[in-house]
C-alpha cells in the first residue's frame, strides 16, 4: 500500500468527499487514466488502497471475500473493482452490518459491466460518481500547461492527466492508450471478433465528431450490421469514452431530428483517432468545428458532473435544418447555446437562438460561444461568451 501521490486539485474533490459523508460506499466511474484511483487516495489519504490489478489480492479475494473484507474495518479504496465482481455480494452484506459512511471508495473501468453489478449489489448504498479527464480549467493550474491561452492547443492535448503531468506527447500518449486498450482490451470485452474493422470504425466515428449519427452509413461503409455499429457505439458511451447528445423535441410528432450527435470525452483522443497529428491539423483542418463544438459541450458536462449532477444535453435540429448545437435543461431552466469556431463575429450566429427562442417560450434568450473578441455594441438579448475566458461556463449554467 503506497503513499497518496501529489495531483493537481481536481473539482470533483468537494463531491466525492460530501457523498462519503452520506454513503458507506462512494464508486467513482470513468474512462481509463482519467484519474479516478489518484483522486481517490487524494481525498482519502489515510486510507488503504487495494489494487486489483494485483493477481495476488484477486487470490485473496477468491480464497476468502468475507475475511478479505472483515480484516478492512476502516474501509478501503478498492481499485479496479470491476476485476472482482463477486466481492460485490459480499461488500454489501459487509456495510449492511456497518452502515458507517464512506468506508469504501471503488474506481473502475469497463463501466457497463461495473455499474450492473453496483446496481444490483449495493444500491441505495453507493453514491455514484462519474470523472472525466481534466478539465481545460484543471489542466491550467499554476500556469503548468504551454499554450494555456490557445484553444486549439488545449483541443490538441486533451485532457488526460498523465499526458499533463508527465508531458508526454499527445503523439505518443494517444498512440499508446489506443493500441492498448481501444483496440486490445475494449475489443476483447466486446468478444469483437474483426478488430480491423473497429480500429477503422473508431476513425470514421472521431472524423464524424458533431455529425448526426446514422448507424446504416456507418455500416455500409465498414461492412458490418447496423445493429453491431449500435453495440459499439454502447460500449464506448458506457465506457466513458464517448457523449452521446440526442435530440431534443417535446412530442413525438416533432418535426425535430430523432437521430443523436456522437462527441468524445476527451477532444485529444478524438483528434487523435481522427488522425490529426499536429495541432494545425485542429485549427486548419475539416474538423475544426466539430472539435471546437465538442470541447465546449464536454467542458459544460464535465463542470455538471464534477458538481455531482447528471448531465441532461441535446441539440435541436429541425427537418427545416434550423440547429442549435447545445441545449442545457437545468434546474427548470432551458438554456440554449449555439457554438461557433470563427474568430469574427456575425449576426447570424443567433438565427438557431432566435427561432427557438421564439418557437419554445419557456427557453432562455440564448448564449453564443464563438472564438473571437466581443463587438462593441451589445447583440440583441444573447448572451457572448468565449471558452478561454473566465466565467464562460457560468453564464451557460448560471
Amino acid at each position: 500500500m503506497l503513499s497518496s501521490p501529489r495531483m493537481k486539485t481536481r473539482e470533483m474533490q468537494n463531491e466525492v468527499l460530501e457523498s462519503a459523508k452520506e454513503f458507506p460506499v462512494v464508486a467513482i466511474y470513468g474512462p481509463r487514466q482519467s484519474g479516478k484511483t489518484t483522486l481517490s487516495r487524494m481525498c482519502f489519504p489515510d486510507r488503504p488502497w487495494i489494487s486489483f490489478e494485483s493477481p495476488d489480492y484477486r487470490r485473496l479475494v477468491e480464497s476468502d471475500p468475507r475475511g478479505f473484507l472483515d480484516g478492512l474495518t476502516e474501509g478501503a479504496i478498492l481499485d479496479e473493482i470491476q476485476r472482482v465482481p463477486e466481492l460485490l455480494s459480499y461488500l454489501q452484506e459487509n456495510v449492511d452490518r456497518d452502515g458507517r459512511p464512506g468506508r469504501f471508495v471503488l474506481t473502475g473501468s469497463h463501466q457497463a459491466k461495473l455499474k450492473n453489478e453496483v446496481a444490483q449489489s449495493l444500491a441505495g448504498r453507493t453514491a455514484i460518481l462519474t470523472l472525466l479527464p481534466y478539465t481545460r480549467a484543471e489542466s491550467v493550474q499554476d500556469g503548468a500547461a504551454a499554450g494555456a491561452d490557445d484553444i486549439f492547443e488545449a483541443i490538441f492535448k486533451g485532457g488526460y492527466p498523465r499526458l499533463h503531468e508527465q508531458r508526454i506527447r499527445p503523439q505518443r500518449f494517444f498512440a499508446s492508450y489506443v493500441a492498448t486498450y481501444l483496440e486490445q482490451d475494449l475489443p476483447g470485452l466486446l468478444e469483437i471478433r474483426n478488430r480491423k474493422a473497429f480500429t477503422d470504425f473508431l476513425f470514421l466515428l472521431a472524423a464524424r465528431t458533431g455529425s448526426v449519427f446514422n448507424a446504416s452509413s456507418l455500416a455500409n461503409d465498414l461492412g458490418v450490421s447496423s445493429p453491431t455499429i449500435r453495440a459499439w457505439v454502447s460500449a464506448l458511451e458506457e465506457s466513458n469514452l464517448i457523449l452521446v447528445l440526442r435530440p431534443w423535441f417535446r412530442n413525438a410528432v416533432s418535426q425535430a431530428t430523432k437521430s443523436p450527435k456522437i462527441y468524445f470525452t476527451d477532444t485529444g483522443l478524438a483528434a487523435w483517432l481522427a488522425r490529426c497529428v499536429r495541432k494545425e491539423d485542429v485549427e486548419g483542418g475539416l474538423l475544426r468545428g466539430g472539435l471546437y463544438e465538442n470541447h465546449v459541450i464536454v467542458e459544460v458536462c464535465k463542470r455538471l458532473l464534477n458538481s455531482g449532477e447528471t448531465p441532461d444535453l441535446y441539440y435541436y435540429r429541425d427537418k427545416q435544418r434550423r440547429e442549435v448545437d447545445l441545449i442545457v435543461s437545468r434546474q427548470g431552466r432551458l438554456t440554449p447555446v449555439e457554438i461557433k469556431s470563427a474568430a469574427t463575429f456575425s449576426p447570424d450566429f443567433a438565427k438557431g437562438l432566435r427561432y427557438f427562442r421564439e418557437t419554445f417560450v419557456d427557453a432562455d434568450a440564448g448564449i453564443i460561444v464563438f472564438n473571437g473578441d466581443f463587438p462593441s455594441a451589445s447583440f440583441q438579448d444573447n448572451a457572448l461568451c468565449n471558452p478561454l475566458r473566465d466565467g464562460w461556463l457560468s453564464k451557460i449554467l448560471g
